[in-house]
């Protein structure tokens, strides 16, 4: 089962259950991956990895939002982007732990020869196409940091 039918099927679920944060949640990415089909063509086949950026950037738009009704006062908004976001992750795949992650920068820096910030462009760019979609972008960069300034 693709992740768009999964989706679907998953919505189909809170709809029966009564489940409003979860109804709309699901419908808004519902949404969005229609809007991205018909930006793309109704002849484009949405893939997996078309649902997770997408997943993506909606996680990071909710994240986003939080901080901003956290800094305004408005903690029960910021409470319900946040709850938003605890719906979406499920969708996306398994995050690499740490010591994963780390094993890749340090693969990645002997491969091209990174050892100080100046590198850390050449770096982050061999890192992130290897950890496409298994890792955060702010968490890559913070890793690859701290093992540029040993």
């Amino acid at each position: 089962m693709s992740l768009t039918q999964t989706i679907t099927h998953d919505l189909t679920q809170a709809m029966k259950e009564r489940s409003e944060p979860k109804l709309s949640t699901l419908r808004m990415l519902k949404s969005e991956l229609q809007k991205l089909q018909a930006d793309k063509g109704r002849s484009y086949e949405i893939t997996d990895d078309d649902v997770n950026a997408v997943i993506r950037r909606l996680i990071k738009q909710r994240k986003e939002s939080a901080e901003q009704y956290k800094a305004g006062g408005a903690i029960d908004r910021a409470e319900a982007e946040l709850a938003e976001i605890k719906i979406l992750e499920p969708y996306l795949p398994a995050q690499l732990s740490d010591e994963k992650l780390d094993e890749i920068i340090a693969k990645s820096a002997q491969e091209i020869n990174a050892s100080s910030p100046k590198d850390m462009g050449k770096l982050m760019k061999a890192v992130m196409s290897q950890t496409k979609g298994l890792a955060d972008g702010s968490h890559v960069k913070e890793r690859v940091q701290a093992y540029l300034n040993k």
